[in-house]
């Protein structure tokens, strides 16, 4: 029988997350072409459009930890062959949503298609426990890296096929992408992903959603890290789904009859994954050896706030194609790739030495249904963010920006007062003396 593979799961979850950056860029577009046509009132169209983006985190908030429990329980490979089902029969959803003439009726399925994926969001939950199972503690915030440089990877192929299948086969396009990659991911799983999780002695409790929160919270470092997670996220989604809207509004693309400019917007996500896959790629390691977890979150942390303080100053009427200044006033668009390389490499370093630090930190046996409770809790910023961020945004871009910049310095003094700077030794349980006996040998 073939052993877990890292390598195997890398390419699960990195086909996962480019079928979700092919949609991701261009929701709060379609969102503001349908919106107005739904709403009439101006002062509820940013709160729409904030709640079609954060359909998806609101299922994923109340499924993730379901999806990680069941992983301790059954094991890692049928948890992730039924979500990358589920996600598949999203993005079908996703791109009969662009067909309907009906404005109301497309809004609708649009909604349903993220609430679906939203429900079935379990692939990345799973697949940290995936390399909890099979890497040795002193190994896993490197290796929790894998999943953030899917994500950055994620962020360059999947808005870049996002882009030129809106450009090139119209607006129904993305989905069909998205729904296709899916399915391959689906075949690929079933046919050579192997189960990681190993059987102990150690009892897994089985605790009702409430109760697992409640449980992983009791626990003052654990808990910690789970709210760092929850208001970097939530500063994140407010970026993620504000970004499309500022640059549009602040260099004057017109999204709704032009769908080179919503391609540039999708480039721009390009570009950050870009930056951040080569930073998760080869950095982390070193940093954490460097640094260790508590002080290269903070560092994160700062370089964050920072580039989000400068983002909402920035504008221009120079449009970006392939990162390309095509018109004479490119100084704006230096600023602003300037701006999102500071903020790609912030948010880079977050999530690999959190959750490493979060993984030693967890006995083996409730690795997934910790790891379940810190995604809901990201998931439930990415429904607090955008509807946050959308509506304030209308009415006074800086503000949000601004508001995260703040609340991301003062979750930096809460990481440098509250963790030591050094790394904490693994939980002592079963499943902890089995990873220190792989380990030693």
């Amino acid at each position: 029988m073939k052993k877990p593979s890292l390598l195997v799961i890398f390419l699960t979850v990195f086909i996962d997350l480019v079928g979700f950056g092919i949609v991701v860029p261009i929701i709060p577009l379609y969102g503001k072409h349908l919106v107005p046509q739904c709403v009439p009132a101006l002062w509820a169209q940013g709160l729409v459009i904030g709640a079609i983006v954060a359909a998806f985190s609101a299922m994923q908030f109340l499924f993730s930890p379901v999806w990680g429990r069941l992983s301790d329980r059954h094991g890692r490979r049928p948890i992730l062959l039924l979500s990358t089902a589920g996600a598949t029969a999203s993005y079908v959803l996703f791109a009969l949503s662009a067909t309907l003439a009906q404005p109301m009726a497309a809004l609708l399925v649009m909604i349903l298609s993220r609430m679906l994926a939203g429900l079935f969001g379990g692939n990345i939950t799973v697949a940290q426990a995936y390399i909890a199972d099979i890497t040795p503690p002193a190994e896993r915030s490197k290796k929790m890296g894998l999943v953030g440089m899917a994500f950055g990877l994620g962020f360059i192929f999947g808005p870049a096929i996002g882009g030129l299948s809106l450009r090139y086969l119209g607006n129904t396009g993305p989905g069909w992408m998205a729904a296709g990659l899916c399915a391959a991911n689906l075949l690929l799983a079933f046919f050579i992903l192997t189960e990681s999780l190993k059987p102990t002695s150690a009892h897994i409790t089985q605790r009702p959603h409430l109760d697992q929160w409640a449980h992983t919270l009791r626990q003052p470092r654990i808990g910690l890290l789970v709210v760092v997670f929850f208001l970097a996220t939530f500063c994140f989604s407010c970026f993620e789904s504000t970004l499309p809207l500022l640059v549009s509004d602040n260099f004057h693309l017109d999204v709704q009859r032009d769908e080179t400019s919503a391609s540039t917007v999708a480039y721009l996500f390009v570009y950050c994954g870009l930056i951040g896959a080569f930073v998760q790629g080869g950095a982390i390691g070193r940093l954490v050896k460097l640094l260790g977890e508590p002080r290269l979150i903070a560092l994160s942390l700062v370089l964050t706030a920072a580039s989000l303080a400068w983002l909402p100053f920035i504008s221009g009427t120079a449009r970006l194609s392939w990162g390309v200044l095509v018109r004479s006033q490119g100084l704006p668009w230096l600023g602003m790739l300037g701006a999102l390389a500071l903020l790609s490499v912030g948010t880079s370093l977050t999530r690999p030495p959190l959750f490493g630090l979060l993984s030693n930190l967890t006995p083996a046996h409730e690795q997934g249904a910790t790891i379940g409770v810190a995604q809901g809790a990201g998931s439930l910023a990415r429904i607090l963010g955008p509807l946050f961020a959308t509506p304030l945004l209308g009415f006074l871009p800086a503000l949000p920006y601004l508001v995260c910049t703040g609340i991301l310095l003062a979750t930096t003094a809460l990481v440098v007062r509250r963790l030591r700077a050094e790394a904490p030794s693994p939980p002592v349980s079963k499943g902890a003396a089995i990873a220190a006996d792989e380990t030693a040998g």
